[in-house]
């Protein structure tokens, strides 16, 4: 076979080097510049790696590869426009849409639509969204014929995250269930009858989920080697951004479109590899040369964002990681007279007081609440903090999801609490009874009309858990036999537990209250119901600890009713994704979990709870190498800070039963030396605090 290569005109093209020289430093314009070939770009935070990448694609074009032969992958589509918009600046190029960019799904799908036929599926499927496909993996539980009303099974929820961790992470169902749900483990092989129910349903009726564009994707290239070579072929440029954050499933199909040309770039930060819990493999990064035999590697080292003080305290920290590329970041800011200030504070309080203080502070000298953030491990650390910025009208938004008291799971608690107060709640009952396994809408009404007419409804509640108690009893309940649902475990465990609560002994204890649902119903609920059970019980656990300060229900359920209504108007209905605002101000603070931190930055951050058992999290250490996914967790979140750091943790905690518990610092405070923090004592007065700074070379506060 004869080879012809087409030789493009070139008198056209602007001679843009000099240029690239004076827009990238040096670190940037080798990359940019580079041969072509597999290439690994490890780019530390807040070194221009989204820069990087733009010029490389305009300094391919300029050189004259064709647009439709680059692949840019990203991990958002708006990323993808941005870049490309910011490269036909750059070449002054009208055909830069011929680029291949955006996410692995949407590649994935623009190929699928010319090929489907070749796989079974006709070209106009139907792409299910979450819902849509939870909807359908509830018609596969019915087609498996699985009685969920006897025992309890998954909730489609947590079947849709067993099948879509098991795909994206090339893993067998019954390993995926022993790994993340050990307490479905005897249902497994039901599990795996609607894994396959699913599946067939969906190709029957032409659709397919987000996991099936990249699973077909895939199989299209493996199972098509016409149509696999086809690809192969035309990217003869692959980009990939993000890359410490793909999964198997990603690598592997970068891999089968890079094996003839070998000219894949891939962009990351190993130190910000914190995904792994949804299927990211730190490995993909790690072992790239490995794959890639030859491979050359580059490091962008040059910070733009960080003070010095800040990126040594961050270069000190990641360093204690054994497996990593290490790296050393350089500020390109000049020093400052602020080091990072590590702030113990008595208790949980005095830590919300001190955040909102110095908060109130920053802002009345210049910084915009929009350049402020608080940062957290896990979401219920926020919780005393946004009581205290209710209190004191500092409007925020909750980046990391709903706000703490309108997560579902907290409001399923809180409708027991309510239903203690006051019995003739309805939107309590039926929150509650619709969560019991066999009780439908119409059960539940039935059930709440019975309560409603009647004078003393905990004098029923009483009634009914007798009967229940001893069926040979003359007293046959209060509830009549034609509202009382047919799963009579789920029922009789159900008033029982209201009547333990209406108890004169437990009514106006809410902490113990919580945590007689949470064990007795609630826990098993949760791990049925929701992906992502082990965080939700340790907000609920918070919960009660928080509740245990209230001398009555009541008084517990008011305050968290004027939260929501006072200043913040009716809760409305949000997923876990959405932004929420705690007022209509110009001006908002940001409250984020570190995880969707990520890619972010601000003036000022306070990270909170920096204690040894709340961050590491203790849950995050039962796995492998989860204490280095921490470490770079807590790596990303001193990265986010700009001018100003402050670590806060109490010294004494309470728990359940209201007993004092000494906390210690987080091993990632104490494991770098003291002089690089600035360490504040805090001194409380009748007005506000004082901020004692101090300078102690003999160690942190233990």
């Amino acid at each position: 076979m004869k080879k012809y290569v087409i030789k493009r005109d070139r008198s056209g093209l602007p001679e843009k080097l000099t240029r690239y020289r004076s827009e990238l430093n040096e670190e940037q314009f080798r990359v940019v510049t580079s041969k072509p070939g597999p290439t690994l770009v490890i780019a530390g935070a807040g070194s221009g790696k989204t820069r990087t990448i733009t010029y490389r694609v305009a300094y391919l074009l300029e050189q004259g590869v064709s647009p439709d032969r680059i692949l840019l992958a990203t991990f958002t589509n708006r990323a993808a426009r941005e870049m490309l918009g910011r490269v036909e600046a750059l070449t002054g190029t009208q055909n830069v849409h011929r680029v291949w960019g955006g996410t692995f799904h949407r590649v994935a799908n623009l190929i699928l639509r010319r090929h489907a036929v070749s796989i079974g599926y006709d070209s106009n499927y139907t792409i299910l969204d979450s819902e849509d496909a939870r909807s359908y993996v509830d018609l596969a539980i019915e087609d498996s014929a699985i009685d969920t009303s006897k025992k309890r099974f998954p909730k489609s929820m947590v079947i849709q995250d067993i099948i879509s961790y098991a795909s994206n992470t090339d893993r067998p169902i019954e390993d995926v269930v022993v790994r993340k749900y050990p307490y479905f483990e005897m249902l497994t092989q039901q599990i795996k009858r609607v894994d396959f129910n699913y599946a067939e349903r969906k190709r029957e009726r032409n659709a397919m989920d987000y996991d099936d564009l990249l699973l077909n994707w895939k199989r299209l290239l493996i199972e098509k080697p016409e149509i696999g070579d086809l690809y192969a072929t035309q990217f003869e440029h692959i980009l990939v951004d993000e890359y410490q954050d793909t999964n198997k499933l990603q690598a592997e199909i970068i891999d089968l479109l890079a094996v003839k040309h070998k000219n894949v770039m891939v962009v990351g930060d190993d130190a910000q590899s914190i995904f792994a819990w949804r299927g990211a493999e730190f490995s993909n990064i790690y072992e790239f040369a490995d794959r890639y035999p030859g491979a050359r590697e580059f490091r962008l080292e040059t910070n733009y964002r960080s003070t010095p003080e800040i990126l040594a305290l961050a270069n000190v920290s990641i360093a204690n990681n054994k497996r990593q590329f290490s790296k050393n970041l350089s500020a390109v800011r000049k020093p400052s007279e602020f080091n990072p200030a590590l702030v113990p504070c008595s208790d949980i309080d005095q830590q919300s007081a001190f955040v909102a203080s110095r908060i109130l502070e920053l802002r009345d000298e210049g910084t915009s609440l929009e350049e402020i953030a608080v940062l957290y491990r896990s979401h219920y650390h926020a919780l005393e903090l946004q009581l205290e910025l209710t209190k004191r009208n500092i409007p925020y938004r909750v980046q990391s999801g709903v706000r703490f008291f309108e997560q579902a799971h907290l409001k399923d608690v809180i409708s027991f609490l309510k239903i203690v107060v006051n019995p003739r709640d309805e939107l309590a009952w039926k929150r509650i009874l619709m969560m019991m396994p066999g009780i439908g809408k119409v059960t539940a009404h039935r059930i709440f009309e019975a309560v409603a007419v009647r004078e003393e409804p905990h004098a029923m509640i009483r009634s009914e858990a007798l009967a229940l108690k001893d069926p040979a009893s003359e007293d046959r309940g209060a509830f009549p036999a034609s509202v009382r649902p047919r799963n009579k475990r789920a029922w009789s465990d159900l008033i029982s537990l209201l009547e333990d609560l209406t108890d004169d002994a437990n009514r106006n204890k809410p902490g113990k209250q919580i945590e007689m649902i949470l064990d007795r119903i609630y826990e098993e609920h949760l791990k049925g119901t929701y992906e992502n059970a082990e965080a939700r019980l340790e907000d609920i656990r918070q919960l009660a600890i928080y509740a245990s300060r209230y001398t009555s229900t009541d008084e517990f359920l008011s305050e968290l009713a004027l939260i929501s209504t006072e200043r913040f108007g009716s809760p409305t209905g949000l997923t876990a994704e959405d932004v929420v605002s705690g007022g209509d101000e110009d001006e908002l603070l940001t409250l984020s979990s570190i995880h969707q931190a990520k890619g972010l930055e601000w003036k000022a951050v306070f990270l909170i709870w920096a204690a040894e058992g709340k961050f590491p999290s203790p849950r995050s250490l039962n796995e492998p190498d989860s204490e280095e996914e921490e470490r770079r967790l807590w790596y990303v979140a001193l990265t986010r800070a700009k001018d100003e750091l402050y670590i806060t943790y109490p010294l004494m905690i309470f728990d359940y039963n209201r007993q004092t518990v000494v906390q210690k610092p987080s091993r990632f405070v104490l494991e770098v030396p003291p002089a690089m923090y600035e360490i504040w004592d805090i001194e409380e007065d009748t007005a506000d605090f004082e901020i004692v700074k101090i300078n102690e070379d003999s160690g942190l506060v233990n």
